[in-house]
């Protein structure tokens, strides 16, 4: 008697579609695949979110959706075809695709030897467990708790909570069979006072929301809210400034990619040597201050290996499984790695070090929180986040953005009322070089990027002239 499949008909009945998991459509792509080589993608994602506005919720909903992408490598040409919701029955004109591309194509300059001896993944056969509302189990509760608290106290709370699995399987015709299912979580939680005049916010990253408090982040964003009862309007220029864990890390993380080996070796980015090469090895921070990568980092863990879905200047299709390990970009303030592929460190001399989708940035021990840093403040600004960050000058790395949700002033070690935003022109490896402390780290969510890069830890930092340019009328 026949098996039955998900639906309840046994597979194979006519008419009736059969079920292919992601670990058949590898196998079976690169049974199709009739070129001298074949790299096959299959991420699989999971989604469930909660929205809410004006201390309601509003909105919740679950999604599910997988991608195929087919790697096709006839000599040294490439074809690349990624298609969403791929069946079965569609599964050979894909490959076929691919393969047709990559006979059309011209030679690639990064063509490798497809990576080979990587061990196969031990859950490689597991089923996914797709996540759902469950993961929500006991965060909804403090969510609500922290509504009513809000309503209670006159203030109104916005924002979302999202969480997700993506399961990526990669299969290569050199044998490589690996896997990597990636939990990611985010909270935004936006504050406003009664009136809609005074807003702060706050995020924070996690893997499974059950190490959220909801009750402390809807403390401070209440303690913040009450500073901006007192309104103190500021001129532009360079004052010293506290920038907070979330905010560092929207500055690091653009800087991180922009820290591509080839753009250094073609002169094109801050990190170009002057008369050629790159600047790996010199001094960037006058603090012992250290930013890396480890796929294994406790509460922002990774994928172990390279995932290339395309060809670019800091990636490779030919790189697809290459193990990835901790790596120091920036140790004890010098610049020690670049984003290099195989074919880019040929070209520089340097180690490979693919990225990997984490950042850490760790100063000297024994730095300060943020509470005692602000305690440790003559005068000077607390900015709480920064947004709408743009790029002016790869030479420089010059970058300009605004200020958000809440610009405090300090004096005496206390926040004595709000300041208007600003505009800001800096550069985040210019601010290495003058930061003057550097607190404890700490798991945090980026503001502006957090759509794209959620698992980093940073410290906050006191910069002592950091440039706020022009008077912004942002809100």
């Amino acid at each position: 008697m026949s098996e039955l499949g998900e639906r309840g008909f046994p597979e194979g009945t006519p008419g009736m579609p059969v079920q292919v998991s992601p670990q058949g459509m590898v196998e079976r792509a690169l049974e199709l695949s009739a070129n001298d080589g074949c790299v096959v993608l299959v991420d699989e994602e999971s989604t469930a979110n909660l929205r809410f506005a004006g201390n309601t919720l509003t909105t919740n909903g679950v999604a599910r959706s997988s991608r195929l992408t087919v790697i096709s490598i006839a000599g040294q040409g490439v074809g690349v075809v990624s298609r969403a919701a791929v069946r079965e029955e569609q599964l050979a004109d894909v490959v076929a695709a691919a393969d047709a591309a990559a006979r059309a194509a011209q030679p690639a300059e990064d063509a490798r030897a497809l990576v080979e001896g990587v061990p196969a993944s031990p859950h490689w056969d597991e089923e996914i467990r797709p996540t759902d509302f469950g993961v929500f189990e006991r965060f909804a509760p403090a969510l609500g708790e922290a509504f009513a608290d809000a309503e209670a106290g006159g203030r109104r709370l916005y924002g979302f909570a999202e969480h997700s699995l993506t399961s990526t399987f990669l299969g290569t015709s050199s044998g490589l069979r690996l896997r990597h299912d990636q939990p990611t979580g985010r909270l935004e939680l936006n504050a406003k006072s009664s009136d809609l005049k005074r807003s702060a916010w706050t995020g924070v990253s996690t893997r499974d929301f059950t190490d959220v408090d909801v009750t402390a982040l809807g403390s401070a964003l209440a303690r913040r809210l009450d500073w901006g009862r007192t309104r103190v309007d500021l001129p532009a220029g360079r004052y010293e400034t506290l920038l907070p864990p979330g905010a560092v890390a929207d500055l690091m993380i653009y800087m991180y990619w922009s820290s591509g080996a080839r753009d250094a070796l073609d002169g094109r980015s801050v990190f170009s040597r002057p008369g050629g090469g790159t600047r790996v090895g010199e001094r960037l921070a006058t603090l012992p201050v250290s930013l890396s990568s480890d796929p294994g980092a406790a509460g922002i863990a990774c994928a172990p290996f390279v995932a290339a879905h395309a060809s670019g200047r800091d990636s490779s299709v030919f790189d697809n499984g290459l193990p990835l390990g901790p790596t120091d970009w920036i140790r004890d303030g010098r610049l020690e790695a670049l984003l290099q592929t195989r074919y880019s460190a040929e070209l520089s001399g340097l180690a490979v070090t693919p990225g990997i989708d984490n950042l850490i940035m760790e100063g000297p021990a024994g730095g300060r929180s943020l509470e005692e840093m602000i305690a440790g403040t003559r005068r000077g600004l607390l900015v709480t986040c920064l947004w709408y960050i743009r790029e002016v000058d790869p030479q420089t790395l010059l970058l300009t953005g605004l200020t958000r949700d809440g610009v405090y002033l300090v004096e005496n070690g206390e926040v004595v009322g709000e300041v208007n935003n600003f505009r800001f022109n800096e550069s985040p490896v210019d601010l290495l070089g003058r930061m003057t402390e550097v607190g404890a780290s700490e798991r945090t969510l980026p503001r502006e990027w957090n759509d794209y890069f959620q698992r980093t830890v940073m410290p906050a930092v006191r910069v002592p002239d950091f440039n706020m340019s022009t008077v912004s009328q942002a809100s």
